[in-house]
């Protein structure tokens, strides 16, 4: 599944489960999501130390089993968002975008032309190596790859309607972790102040054509009433630290009782 199969899932009301990955170093972590039945996997390093070389063995390893790879870079780190595409990257995770000049930098970074500024190079594993015309290498690609760009404070809020008119993004996302500590209200991203900027920023998606998302909030009544109103029904099925840890005090735990 590449990105624009993903979105346009999203877009038709499917479920898709995604599995995020911070602390593991093998594909093995990769093969383990496809056996559970989740769609796609998001890599983390924005809040990691994972190198390049390992996303792009990951994110490979991804395609190659028909999960859709995302990669969330560090903040404003464009020069990451090409290196992690060439290594196999289907959709890029750009935290915290809080002016529509930030997305459309990561446009820039994120397509080929004529939407941005990629560079060029001769052929990658998704096209199988193939040597296409330019032209058609930049058309696939741009065709396959996803760019979501994610609001985390008051201020990309504000200007949610302006960053949702640039063309080149397809998802909005709410950080839900993040938006609520700028709020004033932090760990409690069900806040209704928080779900009223989720609602603000949903309806901007709306308005021009673009999923949203909500992330950062636990699965309670706030979230399924903004996935009614629009979000789309993109889970958030755990990642890799947390889902360790807790399967570890689980045997732990299990253990004590004998």
């Amino acid at each position: 599944m590449n990105g624009a199969e993903l979105v346009e899932r999203l877009r038709e009301r499917h479920k898709i489960i995604a599995l995020g990955i911070r602390a593991s170093r093998t594909t093995d972590v990769v093969r383990w999501a496809k056996a559970a039945g989740y769609d796609t996997i998001w890599i983390d390093m924005e809040h990691s130390s994972l190198p390049v070389d390992t996303v792009a063995q990951l994110a490979s390893c991804a395609v190659d089993l028909g999960l859709m790879p995302w990669v969330r870079v560090p903040e404003r780190d464009y020069g990451t968002i090409n290196r992690v595409l060439d290594g196999g990257a289907l959709g890029i995770i750009v935290p915290r975008v809080e002016t529509a000049q930030q997305a459309r930098d990561a446009v820039i970074a994120t397509r080929f032309p004529p939407l941005g500024q990629r560079s060029q190079l001769a052929t990658l594993p998704y096209v199988n190596f193939e040597k296409l015309a330019p032209r058609e290498m930049n058309r696939r690609l741009n065709e396959a790859t996803v760019l979501k760009v994610v609001i985390e404070s008051r201020a990309g809020v504000e200007a949610a309607d302006a960053i949702a008119a640039v063309e080149g993004v397809d998802v909005l996302a709410l950080g839900c972790n993040d938006l609520s500590a700028d709020l004033g209200h932090t760990g409690e991203s069900a806040h209704p102040e928080v779900v009223a900027a989720c609602r603000q920023v949903i309806a901007a998606a709306q308005r021009h054509g673009k999923v949203a998302i909500v992330g950062g909030m636990p699965e309670c009544e706030a979230l399924n009433e903004l996935r009614r109103e629009g979000a789309a029904p993109f889970i958030f099925g755990g990642i890799d630290s947390d889902v360790f840890l807790a399967a570890l005090r689980e045997r732990a735990d299990q253990a004590r009782a004998l």
